[in-house]
């Protein structure tokens, strides 16, 4: 028998908590739930689910400290849902290594993709233990480290993620559109900067030129690519 997957729903909200658990139960998913961000880095480490949903206003440690924190050791996904619609809380929920962000009123069947591309890609990255090697530069997915000369290079999940992704389609121009898609499952706007911001961030831990970059190159009106003969 297939295990179901296990979501933990963490806000503080209870009738809204209620709600989005109701719903997964409803559509296969097995569910636990918490109100307090202190409490949820416990179940987060104890429990180990498949998938957090997390609220960025909780009581103790709100939801970019419980990111962070759980990111020390859990690298499954979290979508962040919240209230706030600002772009720099977008960025900070990135920033703090969430894989997506869902702003309130909730639309269910748009929350229930967003579980399941995160879920299934999550699922595929598991399947096989990969990795790139270009000169002095090495990814690894199976550990997820990334590594220069010899050292290695703290980067964030959403960074890794990025640039696991530029490395796979090395060579070849990926649009910021077709960042966001794969990366997180929806269409680019044209006034997401987060691709953007990630981007710069990578240059400067991969000791690139920021003002003439070399290995992480912008295509001006196309996007980004990954130079593999530039290490």
């Amino acid at each position: 028998m297939q295990t179901k997957p296990h979501v933990m729903v963490v806000e503080d909200d209870e009738s809204l908590a209620d709600w989005i658990g109701d719903y997964l139960l409803e559509n296969g998913f097995d569910i636990s739930l918490s109100n307090r961000g202190d409490e949820a880095i416990n179940l987060i480490r104890i429990d180990d689910p498949d998938m957090v949903i997390l609220d960025i206003n909780l009581p103790v440690k709100d939801g970019f400290e419980v990111c962070r924190e759980a990111r020390d050791f859990y690298d499954k996904p979290i979508l962040m849902l919240t209230a706030r619609g600002d772009e720099s809380d977008e960025v900070n929920g990135i920033e703090s290594g969430a894989n997506d962000y869902l702003i309130k009123p909730v639309r269910p069947k748009a929350l229930l993709a967003r579980v399941n591309s995160l879920l299934q890609r999550n699922t595929n990255s598991n399947q096989t233990s990969r990795q790139h090697q270009f000169g002095h530069f090495k990814i690894d997915a199976e550990s997820r480290s990334v590594y220069l000369a010899d050292t290695q290079i703290d980067v964030s999940s959403h960074e890794f993620n990025l640039l696991w992704l530029l490395t796979e389609n090395a060579g070849n121009v990926l649009s910021r559109d077709e960042i966001v898609n794969q990366m997180r499952g929806i269409e680019y706007d044209g006034f997401n900067r987060s691709v953007d911001i990630l981007v710069s961030r990578l240059r400067k831990k991969l000791d690139d030129n920021s003002s003439r970059p070399t290995k992480i190159k912008t295509v001006w009106g196309k996007g980004y690519v990954f130079a593999p003969d530039a290490w």
